[in-house]
């Protein structure tokens, strides 16, 4: 192995490690959310649409594309371009591949930070950041993002830090280290204490069973939390992806009984003061990002904005070949 084979072997082992690590704390990656690549030449490795971060030291997440090609799209303003992967990998490319190739840096990581979305969902975030950073209103995530990213980027080259409102942050380094500190720092600057909990309680609903995280109840339990369910439920790309555009809110437990005798078919029920219940299939990557929700409503002020998705966003979303893959995927 030449010298150049053992640093690239070496950077990659240390990506995956720290993937894994970061992977397995929710506050930061939630299920198959969040992506990260690193570059090698003409080469970059970015994990495959669908795979879970966590499992990077068990299974084989990131597939090798021709960077070479990507940029020479970029160059010319061409972001419809498909990722051409290097190895017959059964895999996909993540669909955010483009937003790594924009990024200069070697590492790149993409996540869907609670403490940072948590202030991303707010129509006046100002910073701070412990680097320098640019700002990127909510684009369709692929193609429409990464222009939107490009363009940021021209004017502000030595970003570290890209903002994605509603979305999540992009952060560059030299290596994994480097984009740790970053981020330990970023989050430091941006933490937020959560509300207090309300007290449990517990019931039966039939056909749906309770959830067993404590958080997710209280978007059920705590009254400030579930006002927010009917008018500022589509925060996130992924969150409507996984969890649909609209939130299923029962006044009481008659109202949602009496529902269910008229034939409704809700996979997800909001109880008010009673709780949140789901089918037996709901799954760990749709309860990975309802517990997303409740950490970033938690963490907001009380009675403060939050910006939205419109009907338009939610339904390129919802009808997007990509993302109906990559959630097939994640199940």
């Amino acid at each position: 192995m030449n010298a150049r084979g053992d640093r690239q072997d070496g950077l990659r082992a240390a990506v995956d490690a720290y993937c894994a690590r970061i992977g397995a704390d929710p506050l930061l990656v939630q299920g198959a959310g969040g992506n990260a690549s690193w570059k090698d030449g003409d080469t970059m490795w970015v994990k495959a649409s669908g795979t879970w971060l966590a499992e990077a030291q068990r299974a084989d997440i990131f597939v090798p594309v021709d960077l070479a090609h990507l940029r020479d799209a970029i160059a010319v303003g061409d972001f419809d371009v498909a990722p051409r992967a290097c190895a017959g990998s059964a895999l996909r490319p993540s669909i955010e591949t483009l937003m790594h190739a924009l990024m200069p840096q070697t590492v790149v990581l993409h996540l869907h930070a609670v403490e940072v979305l948590a202030h991303l969902v707010r129509p006046d975030f100002a910073g701070p950041a412990p680097a320098p950073w640019c700002w990127v209103d909510y684009h369709k995530p692929g193609s429409a993002l990464a222009g939107a990213i490009a363009a940021r980027l021209r004017e502000q080259p030595d970003a570290q830090i890209v903002f994605l409102q509603n979305h999540g942050v992009v952060i560059g380094g030299a290596n994994a280290a480097e984009v740790d500190a970053t981020l330990a720092a970023l989050l430091a600057c941006l933490r937020t204490e959560p509300v207090a909990p309300v007290a449990a309680v517990t019931a039966d609903m039939a056909q749906l069973t309770i959830i067993p995280d404590a958080g997710i109840q209280q978007l059920a339990l705590d009254p400030r939390l579930y006002k927010r369910l009917r008018n500022e439920w589509a925060l996130c790309p992924d969150h409507v992806v996984f969890l649909g555009a609209e939130a299923a809110c029962y006044a009481d437990a008659d109202s949602f009984i009496a529902a269910q005798a008229a034939g409704a078919e809700t996979s997800l029920a909001f109880i008010a003061g009673v709780g949140v219940f789901a089918d037996k299939d709901f799954g760990a990557a749709r309860t990975a990002q309802l517990r997303c929700y409740y950490d970033v409503l938690a963490r907001q002020p009380s009675g403060a904005a939050l910006t939205v998705l419109s009907a338009p966003q939610l339904a390129e979303l919802l009808d997007w070949d990509a993302e109906r893959y990559r959630l097939a995927m994640a199940r």
